[in-house]
């Protein structure tokens, strides 16, 4: 039979459109064929097929989605990144405090648990102590959660893990990405209106009087869409004085102008209150576990924030992302002091109050070019204030909100932070190249008009850094791919680095901002479906580490003391086992994950004597995690997971 020209030369333009289709696919298509959809379609030649085997970071691609982050996301470049994704609709629901069960599944990350969720406790390779996840970024779809993002990087907000779709973790070179603490970036992705109306609810009940509610609406209506949530969750707690009560809303509304064009505004909405039952020493818990050293504590937070979000899908090669967010939040905590008997009586009270009104912008536009590349630039641009009070009351049971008492601390603090920066991805067949820059600025302000110390802090804070970053990669076999990136990232100064009521500093206390430069290597890959794994050597060196000197018995200054270096390896596999059975239907799953982190930490300089040589604390010299998920079978979820933490 005879091939017609006009024939041939249309199956040559197809071949050539779908290639360079692949070789730099715009984000309006990426959103049309999610990871993991179906690309194949009746009538689909022979020759297609081949072109998308031979472009090999799109091989097995819904394998590889379902643990890391796609080379592009959004306006995103991630690749040369290490990356883990963990899709909560693949596990059992999270309802009460464990959020174990979602962090399992990321290796290296060390959780610290209490009984209450007032704040989540994170910290990762023995960079920093994990109390309130001081030194990790985390991020709410790419907002900051954290109460002040620049002066008080504190988490005391967690999102009912429900209504979020997949939990993203990014190391070496977020800070490029994102800005300020050294690494990861925990950044949660909250769910979507769908496509069609559906509505939920789930009602749990437990142990220690447990109950969770969570409903959720969600659907179009024309060019609208929307989502609508609400969860609650109360307990009375293991001890007296350990009870808790958590209230979150959100809402959603998105207008479509026309396609790849969206305007969407989201409303978070966050209350919580609860006791805290107290610390105990060794010899108190082998005595009585449930005891309560502190039975009139208690913590009350609240946190409402807007963001409003317009994606300009500009051209089939460029997308325009702007965000705009503004909010406020509060932690009022009130502390008593007791009676010294064997039964802890209040007898006065201190309330601490910090509120924080905080506006942000962050725009980003990223334009495919050639075969692969991609460029990205963007800004950030970020304000709050945040007066702290504390009063001192004769009441052990004062009231968190209206209540008088004599003012013992008040320091009203501002931020103003900024960043510019710019990424490339170029891309030469099976290698790539990422190169980034982003430059810092960040000012505190802080104005002390009563404090329990005798010198008052008044002064301006300024700090301007500039950050770099490559990554090199190189695809190889089938679904395989090397990467190597060295990154510079920093930690801020905070509030309490330049005016505290727990210290009276000195007119000379200026410390420098913290510095890290990670380095990592590693290889991924997806080469059979459901099968991936992850494995990685890094060296993180932290310079200009900021701890407290004292000058005179009543006078301290924070001095960057010091140097830190930390090392170590990290794998993780996973494997879907039903997929040895071609007929199994591809919503079941029975996945095995194991993951484990070698760590080696050690300050290598300090003004502190006998300090160089030491151990950080918080560095476990092992993570291990491991567990198995059964999904889909007989509408069932079931997960079981086990993990070992060395000594820190």
């Amino acid at each position: 039979m005879k091939s017609s020209p006009h024939a041939l030369a249309a199956a040559l333009a197809v071949v050539c459109c779908v290639a360079q289709a692949q070789s730099a696919p715009p984000a309006a298509a990426r959103r049309r064929t999610p990871p993991g959809a179906a690309r194949s379609a009746a009538g689909v030649s022979a020759a297609v097929r081949q072109v998308l085997i031979r472009a090999p970071w799109l091989f097995n691609h819904r394998t590889r989605y379902a643990h890391s982050m796609p080379e592009i996301s959004g306006t995103q470049i991630t690749v040369t990144r290490k990356t883990t994704v963990v899709h909560l609709g693949a596990l059992p629901p999270i309802v009460d405090n464990q959020p174990r069960q979602l962090f399992d599944q990321m290796p290296g990350l060390v959780l610290a648990e209490q009984q209450n969720p007032v704040n989540l406790n994170l910290s990762y390779r023995g960079l920093g102590n994990p109390q309130e996840s001081e030194y990790i970024l985390v991020m709410q779809d790419g907002i900051p959660m954290e109460m002040d993002w620049i002066g008080f990087p504190t988490l005391y907000y967690l999102p009912s893990f429900q209504s979020i779709a997949q939990v993203q973790m990014i190391r070496g070179g977020s800070g490029l990405l994102y800005g300020p603490e050294p690494e990861p970036v925990i950044n949660f992705v909250t769910r979507q209106p769908g496509q069609k109306t559906e509505a939920s609810t789930d009602q749990v009940f437990g142990s220690d009087g447990l109950y969770s509610t969570y409903s959720s609406i969600s659907g179009p209506a024309g060019r609208w869409d929307y989502l609508a949530d609400f969860s609650h969750r109360q307990s009375h707690g293991q001890r007296a004085n350990g009870d808790y009560t958590v209230n979150q809303g959100d809402l959603e509304l998105g207008y479509h102008f026309s396609r790849g064009h969206r305007l969407s505004l989201a409303v978070h909405a966050y209350s919580l209150e609860s006791g805290m039952a107290g610390l105990m020493s060794g010899a108190q818990f082998r005595t009585n576990a449930r005891q309560t050293t502190t039975p009139d504590d208690r913590d009350w937070a609240h946190r409402y924030t807007a963001v409003l979000t317009y994606h300009d899908q500009i051209d089939p090669s460029s997308l325009f992302v702007q965000k705009v967010w503004t909010g406020y939040q509060d932690l009022v905590t009130r502390a008593d002091a007791y009676a010294n008997s064997g039964t802890p009586v209040g007898t006065a009270a201190t309330l601490a109050s910090q509120k924080f009104h905080y506006t942000g912008l962050d725009g980003r536009l990223l334009h495919h070019w050639g075969k692969g590349s991609a460029f990205t630039v963007g800004y950030t641009v970020y304000t709050s204030t945040s007066p702290y009070t504390e009063l001192k009351s004769p009441d052990a049971l004062i009231a968190p909100y209206g209540s008088n008492g004599s003012l013992f601390y008040n320091d009203q603090r501002r931020t103003r932070y900024a960043a510019i920066f710019a990424e490339n991805l170029y891309r030469y067949g099976r290698f790539h190249v990422v190169t980034s820059a982003r430059l810092e600025h960040e000012q505190l302000v802080t104005r002390e008009t009563a404090a329990p110390h005798p010198s008052l802090v008044n002064a301006t804070y300024r700090h301007t850094v500039p950050l770099f970053g490559i990554g090199i990669g190189n695809d190889f076999g089938r679904g395989n791919e090397t990467y190597l990136n060295v990154s510079q990232g920093y930690r801020p100064v905070r509030y309490l680095d330049i005016s505290s009521p727990f210290s009276n500093f000195s007119s000379t206390n200026d410390p420098a901002t913290t510095h890290y430069l990670t380095y990592e290597a590693g290889v991924h890959g997806w080469p059979v479906v459901g099968f991936y794994y992850d494995a990685s050597v890094f060296q993180i060196a932290a310079t200009n580490e900021i701890e407290s000197e004292q000058l005179t018995p009543t006078e301290s200054i924070n001095v960057n003391s010091g140097d830190l270096r930390s090392r170590g390896f990290e794998f993780a596999s996973s494997y879907d086992l039903l997929r040895l059975w071609p007929s199994e239907p591809r919503s079941r799953h029975l996945t095995v994950f194991a993951n484990l982190s070698i760590l080696n930490a050690e300050f290598t300089s300090s003004r502190i004597p006998g300090q160089t040589g030491k151990v950080p604390a918080y560095a476990p010299h092992y993570v291990l995690k491991g567990g198995v998920t059964l999904e889909g079978v007989h509408g069932l979820k079931l997960s079981v997971m086990v993990d070992a933490v060395g000594a820190q």
